[in-house]
């Protein structure tokens, strides 16, 4: 039987791909970069909606409990990234290409300093590492986005 940790980071890294895809897909076929902005920021988006969903349960768990997150904080965090997934998707391509490496960053942030005791000590490694791919590839489509279309 597989461990919950390899399980994770398993899917982690096979969570990954989109996100490479579309970079390659980019440099590879720059006529087509309007469907792969388009997709790419939807998956970013998704992932994004679908790590801020991590922090319900947490908050269910606590009931009434404050420390060191209340409920209330838990579930607003919660709410924010999963709502700044959707209206990024509203957006145009520059202002997408900043909100979604913001809150990736801002994602991370929270877990790593906010939401720490919560977690076993493989996941924020493992986080830190598929933040990190996921963060060259932001960077990697927002470089490619500025270079051909301008600042």
């Amino acid at each position: 039987m597989i461990s919950v940790a390899r399980l994770a980071i398993l899917v982690g890294i096979a969570g990954l791909i989109p996100f490479l895809a579309g970079v390659a897909g980019l440099f590879m076929m720059p006529e087509h970069s309007v469907t792969i902005l388009r997709w790419f920021y939807l998956y970013s988006a998704g992932i994004l909606a679908f790590m801020a969903g991590i922090y319900w349960p947490i908050a269910m768990q606590l009931d009434n409990c404050c420390y060191p997150q209340s409920p209330l904080v838990t579930m607003l965090l919660s709410q924010t990234f999963f709502v700044t997934a959707g209206i990024g998707l509203l957006l145009s391509t520059p202002a997408q290409i900043f909100l979604y490496t913001v809150a990736y960053i801002g994602l991370y942030i929270t877990d790593a300093k906010w939401m720490r005791i919560y977690w076993p000590a493989w996941y924020l490694k493992m986080r830190l590492v598929l933040t990190s791919v996921v963060m060259a590839c932001q960077i990697s489509i927002g470089c490619w986005y500025f270079l051909i279309h301008g600042a």
